[in-house]
């Protein structure tokens, strides 16, 4: 990704990337990768049994919320080239950027419950918003660059309402 500015345009011509949602699903991974500064993630894993109809698996986020005032931009890499989003995730996104569904103020709320709470500095919490900010800002120069139906998809059934052919976003 980091070296080949057009690397999203062969790998949307590979399998399973090439339909379905497994594409769209890499690009959830890398936001979420880049909220919590995961900057170790080197492969998924999925179930095989289910082919391509099936869902990324998050295993080893070890490296995650360590560098609370690092925003490695490099993980934003894959969301930049291939400029495209689930619906669900943009529209979830948006509405934890507004002030009174903000992010670290929700996952504070969600970890005072654990009983290992604190779990996150306020730095980590803080990191998470800001880190929220510079993935709308990818965002918006894709949906800028390449127009909102191109950037921004519908989930329809487990596979993409548009497909698109080879190059084309």
């Amino acid at each position: 990704w980091e070296v080949d500015p057009d690397y999203c345009d062969e790998v949307k011509q590979t399998p399973p990337y090439d339909r379905g949602t497994r594409l769209l699903d890499v690009m959830d991974m890398t936001i979420f990768d880049f909220l919590m500064g995961n900057m170790d993630r080197h492969h998924y894993e999925t179930f095989e049994k289910f082919g391509n109809d099936t869902f990324i698996i998050h295993l080893d986020n070890g490296r995650g919320f360590g560098k609370h005032s690092h925003d490695e931009l490099s993980i934003l890499v894959p969301l930049s080239q291939c400029c495209r989003v689930k619906k669900s995730t943009y529209v979830r996104l948006k509405l934890l950027a507004k002030e009174e569904f903000r992010l670290s103020v929700l996952m504070e709320e969600s970890l005072l419950r654990d009983h290992l709470s604190p779990v996150l500095l306020q730095r980590h919490l803080q990191a998470l918003d800001r880190r929220l900010r510079l993935v709308l800002q990818v965002l918006e120069g894709c949906v800028e660059k390449e127009g909102y139906a191109n950037v921004v998809e519908e989930e329809v059934g487990g596979d993409t309402a548009t497909h698109r052919t080879p190059g084309h976003r």
